[in-house]
């Protein structure tokens, strides 16, 4: 129904560039061969850190959200807001809660905030940032109407 991979700004894709560089001028004075072995490791450990970092994914399928590593039940959630760049700054920073599920990115500017209804659970909403939150809002809405029929 929904499926959205937060990945990285395509210029951070120059941060390993930076680090495998780094990496071989500090070898340099090793060897020649160090400094080459220094600037390829650098830069796959810094593609390695990229990657994992953009991958986290947020779908809904199978009646449930799945955003990073937690898997939730649509119907064990509430009402979902659309959160402009200035709600959702706000959101990450004074009015968050620190008992609430946070799959948050710097670089992504809008989220969805979803209230969790399940009374066993003491997280009290889901932040996720999206670069579509009408759409995943849509999404769980539809899923929601789809468990229940």
């Amino acid at each position: 129904m929904y499926d959205e991979r937060l990945t990285v700004p395509r210029s951070w894709w120059l941060l390993p560039v930076a680090v495998g560089l780094t990496l071989a001028l500090i070898l340099i004075r090793v060897s020649g061969p160090a400094a080459l072995i220094g600037l390829v490791v650098g830069v796959a450990a810094g593609a390695v850190a990229i990657s994992s970092y953009g991958s986290a994914r947020i779908r809904v399928v199978q009646g449930s959200l799945v955003a990073g590593q937690a898997r939730i039940p649509v119907d064990a959630l509430g009402a979902a807001h659309a959160l402009s760049p200035s709600e959702a700054a706000a959101w990450r920073g004074p009015k968050a809660d620190p008992r609430a599920f946070m799959l948050l990115r710097s670089y992504v500017p809008t989220a969805l905030r979803i209230e969790v209804t399940d009374p066993a659970d003491p997280t009290p909403y889901l932040y996720l940032s999206t670069r579509s939150p009408m759409k995943l809002a849509q999404a769980l809405d539809e899923a929601r109407r789809g468990a229940r029929a």
